[in-house]
């Protein structure tokens, strides 16, 4: 059995990385880590898992981590950094869903994230977690730099059109909506019941952190014109899921998108091209860690064509796309563990 251990288990993401883990067939979950309740077992504290995970949380600094095979982090940014060099140095393969080895350039990340990298030697070395992008590259890799939420909805979205040069890639809207949880589990003002019930709000307008590591990856498959995206992020008052609505001008003719898209994500087990008019909803993937795209091509060529795009941003967007991505580097089947529909209400 492989051995694995999660590094900040108690937040949103920990949690469903425990849940999803405690049934997956190929692996041992050895280790949770939480300093905050370091000596509690973890289905005292998440009862939801009682009889799914018999384990007490180590702390962040637990020795047992160096004897895993592979180690996950579902930590806020700029924790990873100060351990995965060590894990690398044991031989431990590390998966990383924080933002710290996303983004390649050190001078470009440390400007977002306000904060100076510990190990900016490793950026160039991970391998950037989407799947249908990189497979080939993370089959080999030993640092996975696991996609954001909402680059996930977004890329998605765009890579075949980009990729393929169907649109005008200095003129594109990303108009984003993300449940409560993106924002994480510690407690804060801005996402208790009473201040995000009954209300709808955009954020971060002038700036989101994820924009960088979306225009990075859409530049990488096409270096012919710079990107130009528009990304406004919303909080709705939901639990869980994403939705992107982007916002295109088609060079050529945009009925044309449809056929490509299809035949882009033919052989995707997690990206569900649905058909031409489609109004994917986030209800549909919840708990499962597929992506649905809908095309809906403007009337003219004036209009724009609008591409939906949906999933769930714990598991897709998070826990459901690491362990995807362990598969790949396992060899395994990439939908073992994961191949559940979605919940229903």
């Amino acid at each position: 059995m492989i051995k694995v251990g999660v590094v900040g288990a108690t937040g949103y993401t920990g949690i469903e990385l425990l849940r999803l883990l405690s049934k997956h067939k190929a692996v041992e979950l050895a280790v949770a880590t939480s300093n905050s309740e370091k000596g509690s077992a973890v289905q005292d504290v998440f009862p939801n898992l009682r009889a799914h995970v018999d384990l007490e949380f180590a702390g962040h600094d637990s020795e047992q981590l160096k004897s895993c095979d592979f180690v996950f982090f579902a930590t806020p940014h700029a924790t990873a950094m100060h351990h995965v060099p060590e894990l690398l140095d044991q031989g431990c393969k590390v998966i990383d869903l924080s933002a710290d080895f996303r983004i390649s350039n050190p001078a470009l990340w440390e400007h977002w994230y306000q904060v100076k990298h510990a190990c900016p030697d490793l950026l160039s070395e991970a391998v950037y977690g989407l799947p249908e992008l990189n497979r080939q590259k993370i089959k080999d890799a030993s640092l996975i730099a696991n996609p954001g939420c909402y680059p996930t909805a977004i890329t998605l979205a765009l890579l075949p059109a980009v990729e393929k040069g169907l649109i005008n890639v200095a003129d594109i809207i990303a108009d984003a909506k993300s449940g409560v949880s993106g924002a994480g589990r510690k407690a804060a003002l801005a996402t208790q019941f009473s201040e995000v019930s009954e209300s709808f709000k955009a954020y971060s307008a002038s700036g989101h952190r994820h924009l960088p590591e979306i225009l990075q990856t859409l530049n990488n498959v096409q270096t012919e014109l710079e990107v130009n995206l528009t990304f406004v992020p919303h909080l709705v008052p939901m639990n869980r899921g994403i939705f992107a609505t982007v916002y295109v001008k088609s060079i050529d003719n945009a009925e044309e998108l449809q056929e490509h898209y299809a035949a882009y994500y033919a052989q995707e087990k997690f990206v569900d091209v649905m058909p031409q008019g489609s109004h994917p909803d986030t209800a549909s993937v919840r708990a499962t860690n597929s992506c649905r795209i809908a095309i809906h091509p403007g009337k003219d060529k004036s209009q724009p064509t609008v591409i939906l795009s949906v999933i769930d941003n714990l598991v897709k967007g998070a826990a459901g796309q690491a362990i995807q991505n362990m598969n790949i580097m396992l060899g395994l089947d990439e939908s073992t563990g994961l191949a559940t529909p979605g919940l229903k209400p």
